[in-house]
């Protein structure tokens, strides 16, 4: 489980960098606690970040449902590391 941990640990740094890379935020302010607003980041910005995710990790993200109610960076990443755990497993 430990192992697991620091997988999904090392995962959510790589997908908060893709997330200031591509929307172009300095990365020192996406934080888990930050919201999207917070950032600065409107829904094409959000499909910009969704494409960069998805060249990164070979995974398609669907925009709807869940991801679309994420009310900040957690919620938005929680369910861009299911995706990915679900598509390796």
């Amino acid at each position: 489980m430990d192992n697991e941990n620091a997988e999904h640990g090392e995962l959510v740094g790589q997908i908060l960098d893709v997330i200031a890379k591509e929307g172009m935020v300095d990365r020192a302010r996406v934080t888990l606690d930050a919201t999207l607003e917070d950032l600065g980041l409107k829904s094409m910005d959000v499909v910009i970040i969704l494409s960069g995710i998805e060249e990164k990790f070979s995974v398609y993200i669907p925009i709807d449902g869940p991801l679309a109610e994420a009310k900040d960076v957690r919620e938005f990443v929680g369910h861009v590391v299911e995706q990915i755990v679900r598509k390796e497993a």
